[in-house]
């Protein structure tokens, strides 16, 4: 019998909801620095991303028990996507009990969300958007990838590209083409949303 530390996640993930204990123990081992990371990184409180950490892996337990993980992807993606909504429901619920104090008038002009600092909700859910389409660009071929990461991050013309890759202009737009078309294939597959809702 493997040790349970040899396993790759989706094993431990099956063994846990068949009644193994000991496999979200060594999942939570084996993850806990990078999702630490990531929520102390956006919060920037430690106290507060103890809390969120704590939050994730039981919401991450209770999916699990309730049949909610669908291995259609990364274990440790989908972590980290229960602990950035987890975040913005925090942001959320201080944006709700943020107000200004403003005696002086009759009717409160700056007891308004409008007043409140830039939305953090918005930052975060583009944040994971962006986080997303970095995770599906990694599943195109290295040729369409390549075009992508060349374009839309690097800033380069096709022009530049086709010089780049020692390719003609229509072979570069080409791979372009077909990057998008997967890109939507995989998204489609997947039943990811990259739009704010």
């Amino acid at each position: 019998m493997f040790k349970a530390e040899n396993m790759n996640d989706n094993e431990l993930v099956r063994n846990f909801v068949n009644g193994d204990y000991h496999s979200i123990e060594v999942l939570i081992q084996r993850h806990k620095n990078r999702v630490y990371s990531y929520i102390l990184l956006v919060v920037k409180n430690q106290d507060l991303a103890q809390d969120i950490f704590q939050d994730t892996f039981i919401k991450v337990i209770r999916s699990l028990k309730h049949g909610k993980y669908v291995e259609n992807g990364k274990f440790i993606s989908w972590v980290l996507r229960i602990a950035h909504n987890l975040i913005i429901d925090h942001f959320r619920r201080e944006k709700l009990n943020a107000t200004i104090s403003n005696d002086s008038c009759e009717n409160d002009l700056f007891n308004s969300a409008k007043f409140s600092d830039q939305n953090i909700e918005d930052q975060l859910v583009n944040n994971q958007i962006l986080f997303e389409v970095k995770e599906l660009i990694r599943e195109l071929p290295e040729d369409q990838r390549q075009v992508i990461q060349m374009r839309h991050y690097q800033g380069l013309s096709f022009k530049e590209i086709a010089e780049q890759t020692g390719v003609s202009i229509n072979t570069a737009l080409g791979r372009m083409r077909y990057a998008l078309i997967n890109l939507r294939k995989i998204i489609e597959k997947k039943n990811l949303t990259l739009t704010r809702i």
